[in-house]
This record gives C-alpha cells, sequence and structure tokens, in this order.
C-alpha cells in the first residue's frame, strides 16, 4: 500500500488539494450566503454589483437598463429599453467558477508569490468576462428570444467555462516551462 501511496503521492496531493480547497472556499461562500440573507444588499453584495455592472455596461452600448428586485425570487430583474427583462440569480455571480479556478490553481500551486499573482489575475479576468458575458447575454435574448434556451444553457456559459479552462492550461504550461529549465 505503501509503494502505491508514493508511486501516486502527486496525484493524491493534487486532489486532496484541489478537494480540500474547493470544501473550504465552498463553505465560506455559504457562510456568506447566509449571512447576507438580512443584509443591506439584494438578493447579496456580490449579485447585486454585479447586476449594477452589466447595466452599466448596457448602458455603456446605448441600452437603455433598468434594475429592480427580483419579486418572485431573489433576483436583481434587469430591464433593457423598458421592454426585455432577464433576472441575475446569485449563480450569475460567478462567484462558483472563481471556486473552481482557484482550487485547481491551488492544487497545482507554484511559489507563493507567482501562485497568488495568477489568481488574483484570473479572478479579475474571469470576473470582468462575466460581467461582459451577462451584457451581451441580456442583448443577444433580448434580440432572439427564440434562441433563449441555446444561448442561456450553452452558448454563454461555454464562454466563462472556456475562460477557465484556457486559464488552467496556461498556468499548466507556465509550470511545465518551468519544470523542464
Amino acid at each position: 500500500m505503501k509503494n502505491l501511496f508514493n508511486k501516486y503521492k502527486t496525484v493524491v496531493q493534487f486532489v486532496a488539494l484541489f478537494l480540500g480547497t474547493y470544501l473550504v472556499l465552498g463553505i465560506l461562500y455559504s457562510i456568506y450566503l447566509k449571512t447576507s440573507e438580512a443584509g443591506a444588499y439584494f438578493p447579496d453584495f456580490i449579485t447585486n454589483l454585479v447586476a449594477e455592472q452589466s447595466s452599466a455596461v448596457l448602458a455603456g452600448f446605448g441600452y437603455n437598463s433598468t434594475l429592480s428586485p427580483g419579486q418572485i425570487d431573489n433576483a436583481m430583474l434587469l430591464t433593457i429599453n423598458n421592454e426585455y427583462s432577464v433576472s441575475i440569480v446569485e449563480g450569475c455571480n460567478s462567484i462558483s467558477v472563481l471556486i473552481l479556478f482557484v482550487a485547481f490553481i491551488i492544487a497545482f500551486s507554484e511559489k507563493f508569490k507567482k501562485t497568488f499573482l495568477f489568481i488574483f489575475s484570473g479572478i479579475v479576468l474571469i470576473y470582468i468576462v462575466n460581467i461582459l458575458r451577462i451584457a451581451f447575454l441580456v442583448v443577444a435574448l433580448h434580440k432572439f428570444p427564440e434562441h433563449e434556451n441555446l444561448l442561456h444553457s450553452v452558448v454563454f456559459p461555454g464562454v466563462i467555462y472556456g475562460i477557465v479552462f484556457i486559464l488552467w492550461m496556461v498556468w499548466v504550461r507556465m509550470l511545465s516551462q518551468v519544470s523542464k529549465k
């Protein structure tokens, strides 16, 4: 058994770091969501901020956008041109995707400074892409409502997960180049 463990030590270490980081960050995020239920921001600060920033991007593209709290679910309703609304819910704020990204990078961690800078840069990039993704999704749904399922369930999730995958590959490639030297 010891030989088997030694043989797959790096795999076991990766899985342990990945799952441990994912679990800890997931629990912290759950605590954040629970404590923000009675907070000043609806539905929570981060989701509210994402909705506000997505609305600002739409305004920057010349769309008249308004935000209001959702009456049925814990969501911000984003309306453009007074005729089409979407619900921005907690799942739209990209935190779950960021947790997945961070867990992978930590599982393949390098020196602290390099890892920290890559995580920070990746979080900023993913967050910005998510804001733009929501704004483009709202416009696409406004113009092509008949393709809602394809746009919301396939194309735009593919964008955010595609960015995460590309960042993972960049990180692994950076590590493999260091190990070659």
